[in-house]
């Protein structure tokens, strides 16, 4: 599997390439900044999964991560944001923007392997993937191909608001109303054929699940939904 490493700062970068190297046998490509990195991918590189530093310059880890998320081909690849910064509202935005992980610098090594072996576990099992194929959704909710892109595109956005609306409910402890929004969303998984993201879902609707847990769950919805449109646009 290839993994593309992102950073500007070559001591970072080797440092991160050596941790990888370290969990497994790993075809290891890096990218000396955002620009250089998103050249390689428009290029035709398809890295298994991506971590990439935050803060660089000509092309920084957000947009270029949003480059991702909005190329067919690329936009459900697991993408790890890496950053010295530990404030909340920069994880959120990372949260936000689709990523993945993220990884705060000085680098350990745990940190790293958690992210590997989650990915790796993910390929195996196809867990945030497995979902109905796109021309049985649509025969079962009598639309096209076009209707479903639109259904799918506007829950993305409902759970790219839902990211800022449950951290606040949580955070003053507004639990059943937050489970009333969890179990709306685990309603549209269910009904898109999202069985995978539904799956991710429903071990957080008893609405005792922490904020982080929320949402990791959303970002493995948010990932189901990029992959399920990109097959879509496939046809």
């Amino acid at each position: 599997m290839k993994v593309l490493v992102v950073d500007d700062d070559v001591v970072s970068r080797m440092v991160l390439m050596h941790l990888i190297d370290g969990c497994g046998k790993f075809d290891m490509v890096e990218a000396e900044d955002g620009a250089d990195g998103w050249q390689q991918l428009e290029q035709g590189l398809r890295p298994g999964i991506i971590f990439c530093d935050l803060r660089m310059p000509r092309l920084s880890g957000i947009e270029l991560l949003q480059r991702v998320r909005a190329h067919e081909e690329l936009a459900a690849v697991p993408f790890v944001l890496v950053s010295s910064a530990t404030d909340k509202e920069t994880v959120q935005q990372a949260t936000l923007a689709g990523a993945t992980g993220y990884i705060v610098k000085p680098f350990q090594s745990d940190q790293v392997r958690a992210h590997l072996g989650a990915f790796l576990d993910q390929a195996a099992n196809g867990y945030e993937h497995r979902a109905e194929a796109p021309a049985q959704t649509q025969e079962r909710l009598g639309i096209g191909a076009d209707r479903l892109l639109v259904y799918l595109t506007g829950f993305q956005n409902q759970l790219t608001a839902a990211g800022t609306e449950l951290d606040a409910l949580l955070a003053r402890g507004e639990r059943d109303e937050a489970r009333i929004r969890l179990e709306r969303l685990h309603t549209g998984c269910t009904t898109l054929g999202l069985h995978g993201a539904a799956a991710a879902l429903k071990p957080l609707l008893g609405g005792q699940g922490s904020n982080e847990a929320v949402q990791a769950a959303l970002t493995d919805v948010v990932r189901a939904v990029l992959q399920q449109s990109s097959l879509v646009r496939q046809g």
